[in-house]
């Protein structure tokens, strides 16, 4: 079949479906340059500025409050107008924020033109939109491709931090910006014209149930004991909690690895290995979904990434914690596709957008607080030990919503329906 032909049939499942996918992953993976640069410039920016280490973690702090706020409104848009518009507005936002961020005098000047610019405005259009756009796209392997989808993040956090810490060593942080900002605009700009097509209208559970697609298309259906209400706020505590320990790792892994001694250049190829094994896991998880359910995933991935965090406390060696690394990856991959798993068979799809950005939102909040949090328990201790420890305790609120959900909605058992077209 010709590239023709595969454009030719938009429908959901089709061959476009999958091309659709593809282009959409390369679109994240640039967009997503908004969540790490800022990670591998900590320690340069550090010293710049001449900042205390919470105060160096604040950009990121903030560009993730923006990158939540920002995906709740480029979610709306996408709802209204399509996935083109804000990936557009994006584009322009991106390349416009870290062009002037590059001229930044003070660091609220730098911390404000991440946040708004490149985080509100800017990479926040590449990824919940992005995501939620998939689901309109694909119903008997939903779990796989929301997984792909998602596996963008991961693959800009794999890509970007060695790139970006090569240019910052060669040419400082500030050509850098620049060099990110040219990129950005003749990359997003093109590839945002694959998606051009409005996705079609799938059909979606009635109120009350929740269903999920299990192998060879079966349709399951489950009684809620829940208001569709309290599962989002359930859904928004979860994302919050997953991320804060998500965030002591994946931020502070280059400047614990300058404490340790190992330099920033080992600590950015960790955060690069730790992603890569991330994008495994994802797909892996996105195949367990799709078996297994979304619920019982959510539980599973929750389960390895808190027993994996504890690993960083006693192995401090430099192959051990580049080992350590690649598990943590592994195990942490399938929490957030999963939230908008579960977001689809609970609000009808004309809200997607603003549903899948609410609680991916609400992920990113959690990775902004993570990321201050720890390098504030930090400050107050000398040691990264208790900030390991604080992500655990996060994770096991994580897990605790995960199971009240499960129980509340899946315990009553599936109930066959017809074959899913």
């Amino acid at each position: 079949m010709n590239v023709a032909s595969i454009l030719a049939v938009r429908e959901v499942d089709s061959p476009y479906a999958w091309f659709r996918l593809s282009m959409s992953l390369l679109i994240s993976m640039v967009g997503g340059v908004g969540l790490w640069s800022v990670v591998v410039i900590l320690p340069a920016v550090e010293a710049d500025f001449n900042l205390a280490r919470a105060d160096a973690s604040l950009p990121y702090t903030i560009t993730m409050i923006g990158f939540a706020v920002g995906g709740i409104l480029m979610g709306r848009l996408a709802d209204r107008y399509g996935i083109v518009v804000p990936l557009r507005f994006g584009a322009v936002a991106l390349a416009l924020g870290y062009a002037l961020s590059a001229q930044a005098e003070t660091l609220w000047q730098f911390a404000m033109l991440q946040g708004v610019l490149i985080g509100m405005l800017g990479s926040s259009a590449s990824f919940g939109p992005v995501i939620s756009d998939v689901t309109h796209w694909f119903q008997r392997r939903r779990g796989i491709a929301v997984a792909i989808g998602a596996s963008g993040s991961y693959l800009a956090g794999t890509v970007w931090p060695p790139m970006v810490q090569y240019f910052v060593d060669a040419y400082g942080w500030r050509d850098t910006h620049m060099i990110i900002a040219g990129i950005c605009l003749c990359t997003l700009l093109p590839l945002s014209a694959a998606l051009r097509e409005r996705s079609p209208t799938a059909p979606v559970p009635q109120p009350g149930t929740v269903s999920g697609t299990k192998a060879g298309g079966l349709q399951e259906s489950y009684e809620s004991a829940l208001p569709r209400s309290a599962v989002q706020g359930l859904l928004l505590v979860a994302g919050i909690s997953c991320c804060v320990a998500m965030a002591m790792p994946q931020v502070h892994i280059v400047a614990y690895c300058a404490d340790l001694g190992y330099g920033t250049a080992r600590g950015a190829e960790m955060l690069s290995l730790m992603l890569a094994t991330g994008i495994v896991s994802r797909l892996l998880f996105g195949w367990i979904a799709d078996r297994i359910g979304a619920l019982p995933t959510l539980i599973l991935s929750s389960v390895m990434q808190g027993l994996s965090l504890l690993l960083f406390l006693p192995f401090t060696g430099l192959i051990s914690l580049y080992a350590v690394s690649a598990l943590f990856g592994l195990a942490q991959g399938g929490i957030v596709p999963t939230y908008a798993l579960i977001v689809r068979r609970v609000f009808p799809a004309a809200e997607a957008g603003t549903r899948v950005g609410l609680v991916l939102s609400a992920t990113l909040l959690g990775m902004a607080l993570g990321g201050w949090m720890s390098g504030k328990i930090y400050d107050l201790t000398l040691s990264y030990d208790a900030a390991f420890l604080n992500g655990v305790a996060w994770n096991l609120l994580n897990l605790s919503v995960a199971v009240f959900l499960w129980l509340q909605l899946d315990r009553r058992g599936p109930a066959r329906a017809a074959e899913a077209a």
